[in-house]
């Protein structure tokens, strides 16, 4: 199985964590939820997988291309 990391598209904060480790996840659905300008923006996984890692919490400041989570898929 193969660890996928999943970036940010922007910059922003992490406003909510929507999954936790060990989580089932499918592609497209949202993981977190960045907030960035007064708009939401999702995170969201890249493939189907389970959650193996969240490297942030939510309030963080997050910058466009940071790793916030790993899935296996």
């Amino acid at each position: 199985m193969a660890t996928v990391d999943i970036k940010t598209e922007i910059t922003g904060n992490v406003w909510k964590i929507l999954v936790k480790i060990g989580d089932a996840v499918a592609e497209d659905e949202p993981l977190m939820i960045l907030e960035s300008m007064k708009m939401e923006i999702p995170v969201v996984a890249v493939e189907n997988g389970i959650v193996k890692e969240i490297l942030v919490s939510e309030e963080d400041t997050v910058r466009e291309g940071s790793v916030v989570a790993r899935i296996t898929a």
